[in-house]
């Protein structure tokens, strides 16, 4: 077992953090359709005029509740510190929906755009996943959800992500009367994101862990 360099773990999980938020506030601008995980707060953001951010720390808190509930006796003080991620992560939302605030003219730019967001999701999963810290609230609900159904995280990724395109999907025919935020970009966030994650951990997450003296 390598020597721990704090340093560097900490460096790339900030980086992987960063990364994530650029890549789902992309997401959002290509106006093709939302990620998944965020697809609740934009619906609620958009009909009600509240802040995104706000309503994106709300929703990720919510997640860490029900994260303990499920975990019951298993829970740890690092699960809580998914509260304190979720701020930082709302403000680097805030951020960042300020400095890619433009909006392309031709579908081919929006394509391309929305695979640079999918490839920055992916990364950024990959770079704090492999740290092995503090989880994203969504990732670490999914993982509850999937172990306490005796399954894995892929499992449990599936069941949250359908049940906030669901979730989203109702609250705008309910109180808008549309669907608000689901499209193709939507899908091919879902289908794709995973898909990135294994091949930026195919080729940089040895490395990674290596530099962060995580390897075995």
């Amino acid at each position: 077992m390598e020597k721990k360099n704090y340093a560097a773990r900490a460096a790339i999980y900030a980086m992987g953090l960063v990364i994530l938020a650029a890549g789902i506030t992309m997401n959002i601008k290509t106006g093709l359709g939302v990620s998944t995980i965020i697809s609740v707060p934009f619906a609620i953001s958009s009909i009600w005029d509240v802040n995104f951010s706000l309503v994106t720390f709300a929703t990720y808190a919510l997640f860490v509740v029900i994260e303990m509930i499920i975990k019951g006796s298993d829970r740890t003080v690092i699960d809580w510190l998914q509260i304190p991620f979720s701020i930082v992560f709302s403000l680097l939302l805030n951020m960042f929906s300020k400095l890619l605030d433009f909006n392309f003219g031709h579908l081919w730019q929006n394509t391309l755009y929305l695979a640079a967001a999918i490839i920055c999701t992916g990364a950024g999963m990959s770079m704090m996943i492999a740290m092995k810290f503090v989880p994203n609230p969504a990732d670490g609900l999914a993982q509850a959800i999937g172990k306490a159904l005796g399954k894995n995280m892929g499992f449990g990724k599936n069941i949250l992500d359908a049940s906030c395109v669901a979730i989203a999907c109702v609250i705008g025919l309910l109180f808008d009367k549309r669907i608000i935020g689901i499209g193709i970009g939507t899908v091919a966030a879902m289908l794709l994101v995973g898909r990135c994650v294994a091949v930026f951990d195919h080729f940089f997450k040895d490395r990674m862990k290596s530099a962060a003296g995580l390897a075995e």
